[in-house]
């Protein structure tokens, strides 16, 4: 689990310039943290402490967060810049995979007025325009196209990442030992396994649901309660590990306990013959229960282990996040915030260039995949939007001159400073 200093207030990676080209203001994290990073702006260098007089108030409670600077005057959005900590809470809580994370961002674009596309439509863009499409359900671009955007003007891209390291259910999960119910799992990403132990967890994904007229829909279901437990051996019998060091066993350590096996006659004793049945029966009657269908309705399951422990405020002064999943969502929550916020009409009335975010899956694993960095998803809208503003026939080269104009930033909270491991970093 990850801890990250306090989070300034505002976001200006597509701050207005006279120029053309967008570039990122001066800024830092804290008042606090003396190192800069772009993605926030505080002018003051004065962030006002959180609910520094309220004793009273639950730390996992982000509805009252308040005091904080006031915006700079170049800042065109309506928002409030107070809340900006907390809506980075709620969007941590509701991200707990990569399909939720795109979900959530989906719906805050649609609040904002921004237009979604289908890669399989034909696409209607104006200048002035707002727009986003998703791909897989986990991987999301969004753009925002100036008023006096001309064909061979730049991108001006902000890039992160949907997906964490986490524990995944594997496609047969179903597993028994010792009259106990496990899952089998695997490792997604370079985790930090040890810290999966001893931990409330359960699960949440993408399901595949047959509806009734025989088609097959996409849900999300996330099981809020604490579900499963991976147990750590008690120390006496395990007498050298402080000594030796904590060493599982990816493959057989870190099976989940689901439930005591009471019933041996059930149905987790019958033969299994459909993909459905490869899970424990109990752990699929959970999740119809979620998602209001028979459990003989769900055709597939896409599910991540998730630790049920929610995001919160900490430090003496609530100057702390506490959260997992800050890389990178932290991030995609910045950049998200950034597009939003720098495209309102005004913002857009003078930009000659198009201002475009794009949230990819799978960068923990490589990128390799049709929802990853890897895959051309970004350069083929990229094509698809020159094509569809150019007045007419697009001449050869616009592509490549519009790519020499542009820049593109990635954005990692993995890279902040850990006070603890300083010796790791070259510059202190």
């Amino acid at each position: 689990m990850a801890v990250v200093g306090g989070i300034a207030h505002r976001l200006h990676i597509f701050q207005q310039h006279s120029s053309s080209i967008i570039k990122p203001s001066s800024s830092v994290i804290s008042s606090k943290f003396t190192h800069s990073f772009p993605l926030f702006h505080n002018p003051n260098n004065n962030l006002l402490q959180i609910n520094n007089n309220n004793n009273n108030t639950s730390r996992r409670n982000t509805s009252s967060l308040c005091s904080i600077s006031t915006p700079p005057e170049t800042t065109t959005s309506g928002a409030a810049s107070g809340s900006i900590v907390g809506d980075l809470i709620d969007y941590l809580n509701e991200s707990w995979t990569h399909f939720h994370a795109t979900a959530e961002a989906k719906r805050q674009l649609l609040d904002a007025g921004f237009h979604l596309l289908s890669e399989n439509d034909e696409w209607n863009l104006k200048p002035g325009g707002r727009y986003f499409f998703t791909r897989n359900m986990s991987c999301l671009v969004a753009f925002a196209i100036g008023e006096k955007y001309t064909v061979g003007n730049g991108f001006h891209v902000i890039a992160a990442h949907t997906d964490s390291p986490c524990l995944k259910l594997k496609p047969k999960s179903a597993s028994s030992k010792s009259n106990y119910l496990m899952v089998n799992v695997q490792t997604y990403g370079g985790g930090l396994w040890h810290t999966w132990f001893d931990r409330d967890l359960s699960v949440a994904g993408r399901v595949i649901v047959r509806s009734g007229d025989g088609s097959f829909l996409h849900k999300l279901v996330k099981v809020k309660r604490p579900l499963l437990r991976v147990p750590t051996l008690a120390i006496h019998l395990d007498r050298n590990v402080n000594k030796d060091g904590f060493k599982p066993n990816l493959e057989t350590h870190l099976n989940p306990l689901l439930a005591t096996k009471h019933d041996e006659s059930s149905s987790e004793s019958k033969d299994k013959s459909s993909s459905k049945d490869y899970h424990h029966p109990l752990l699929m009657q959970i999740l119809s229960d979620e998602l209001g269908c028979e459990v003989d309705d769900i055709a597939s399951i896409e599910l991540n282990i998730c630790d049920t422990q929610p995001s919160c405020l900490g430090g003496a002064n609530d100057e702390f996040i506490f959260s997992g999943r800050l890389d990178n969502l932290a991030s995609s929550f910045c950049a998200l915030r950034a597009l939003v916020d720098s495209s309102g009409s005004k913002d857009l009335s003078d930009e000659h260039a198009i201002r475009m975010v794009a949230l990819f899956d799978n960068e923990e694993v490589g990128s390799d995949s049709i929802q990853g960095a890897g895959a051309p998803t970004m350069f083929q809208a990229m094509r698809r939007i020159i094509d569809c503003l150019a007045n007419s026939y697009v001449r050869e080269g616009m592509f490549e001159r519009a790519i020499r104009q542009s820049f593109l930033g990635l954005y990692k909270f993995c890279l902040l400073l850990h006070i603890i491991g300083r010796s790791f970093y070259s510059f202190l």
